[in-house]
């Protein structure tokens, strides 16, 4: 529900483009001051958002820049969420070769690799470990 401003309040526009499962999620989120409209940050929840907006914020797979395309009357099923906006995110930064996509970064290295059963000793192996040292 929408006024006739042609306005809609931030939180409510980020759940209904489901970026959020709650609209609860989505104003402690505003709230924390991580968001940005139109390069300029934005704290509170009830921000009036307009069409042409951009929104600038970070998410787990990167920054997300968005253009709000419509605002919407309902948190609706995918496909109508994903009208509500345009995708201006950067590409994601290339993997290398057998890297994970949330594996570890290349400057990080591979894991060292270990023979079975030399892991951390047992209960009885750390007891004849401290014998022999005379713990």
């Amino acid at each position: 529900m929408s006024d006739p401003a042609g306005t809609l309040r931030l939180d409510k526009w980020l759940w209904f483009a489901r970026f959020f499962k709650t609209r609860s999620l989505a104003t402690k989120y505003v709230q924390g001051g991580k968001m940005r409209v139109n390069t300029v940050n934005v704290a509170k929840p009830h921000y009036s958002l307009r069409v042409g907006d951009v929104l600038t914020f970070p998410m787990r797979t990167g920054i997300k820049v968005v253009k709000v395309l419509d605002l919407g009357s309902r948190r609706g099923p995918a496909p109508e969420a994903q009208a509500l906006y345009e995708d201006m995110s950067p590409p994601p930064p290339k993997r290398t070769d057998g890297e994970k996509e949330n594996g570890p970064s290349p400057a990080v290295g591979p894991v060292a690799a270990r023979e079975r059963g030399a892991g951390r000793p047992t209960k009885r192996e750390r007891r004849e470990t401290d014998r022999l040292r005379g713990a």
